[in-house]
């Protein structure tokens, strides 16, 4: 957070549901929300019979969302923001637009046209995708994309490779984890090549000697350099370390809202950037994919990212605060 925050050059203010996080390192003031779920339980449903249809969650009676879009209006009312960037809440987007503030909404990947997602990107002065243009899909809307500011993978940083043959598997937060009995027949199947598995791994039993469990690691990327060939997700952080890597890949897009990583996934399928499967591929397929994987041409998805992109991105943001005013 500190480097894209820095990029800005003007005073930032970080807003969320911060209480369990540290902060003691961020780049500017913190304003902490009250938690707007229903229960710890929590997965994204208000369980409404009804509700207004530019709205995905707007339960009634919860006295957090009250404190926390009370918190928001003060905020605004005594700092007069320039801009505020919304990370993908479509009721926040509105609330802004009803405050008067003009907002820079992101856009995720996916078929994000429901009403709730349309008449947020209606109220946004402009949307930010953190991704290429090239891997947007088909089914956005023209004038979604006329309002939308391309930001590239804004954490893509060209990197050293000095690869090994290895091969390397990464399992992130938001999905299952892997399975043992399957990454150990998948290792068995290629036993030329070692296999790196970073992430929650679940099951027991015996382990060929060329597959290593790592479990979780803080930065993925120095274990993504001596990679031949990364097989994982198409979250962003992963696909922004490939391409920031030039490393081969075969993606297994995991399920997400919206369709978020299968559309980027049949993006990077489209432009000859990965190798996509859409599940666990059987022991017999792995050696034809390991071998069609590592005949992909890596400037490929290493042309997908751009160095300078968090500058640029820093660049039309200020340009955006500076342009706001009275409409």
């Amino acid at each position: 957070m500190t480097r894209p925050v820095g990029a800005l050059g003007r005073p930032c203010t970080l807003m969320g549901t911060l209480a369990q996080i540290d902060t003691a390192a961020a780049p500017g003031p913190v304003l902490d929300l009250p938690d707007d779920r229903l229960d710890a339980a929590f997965d994204g449903r208000d369980g409404a019979a009804e509700r207004p249809q530019a709205f995905h969650y707007a339960p009634l009676n919860h006295p957090g969302i009250r404190a926390r879009m009370g918190r928001i209006a003060a905020w605004a009312a005594a700092h007069d923001p320039a801009l505020m960037i919304v990370d993908v809440s479509c009721e926040v987007a509105l609330f802004a637009r009803l405050l008067s503030v003009p907002t820079l909404v992101v856009r995720l990947s996916g078929t994000r046209t429901d009403p709730p997602h349309l008449e947020a990107f209606r109220a946004a002065t402009r949307l930010l995708a953190p991704f290429p243009e090239a891997l947007d899909g088909g089914d956005v809307p023209d004038w979604v994309r006329a309002k939308t500011l391309y930001g590239g993978f804004l954490g893509a940083e060209p990197s050293a490779s000095d690869a090994d043959g290895r091969i390397v598997v990464v399992y992130g937060r938001g999905g299952e984890g892997g399975s043992l009995a399957q990454l150990a027949e998948a290792a068995a199947a290629v036993p030329e090549r070692d296999w790196h598995v970073l992430g929650p791994v679940s099951g027991d039993g015996p382990c060929p000697p060329n597959l290593h469990r790592h479990g979780w690691v803080a930065d993925v990327r120095p274990h993504l350099a001596p990679a031949a060939l990364v097989v994982g997700g198409a979250g962003d952080g992963l696909v922004t370390a490939v391409a920031g890597g030039a490393k081969r890949f075969l993606c297994l897009p995991e399920p997400r809202a919206y369709g978020e990583q299968e559309a980027k996934a049949e993006g990077l399928a489209r432009l000859g950037a990965a190798i996509v499967q859409t599940e666990w591929p059987a022991a017999h397929a792995w050696p034809g994919l390991v071998a069609r994987a590592l005949a992909l041409d890596p400037a490929r998805i290493a042309g997908l990212a751009d160095p300078g992109a968090l500058a640029r991105t820093a660049a039309a943001i200020d340009a955006l605060c500076g342009a706001s005013g009275p409409a």
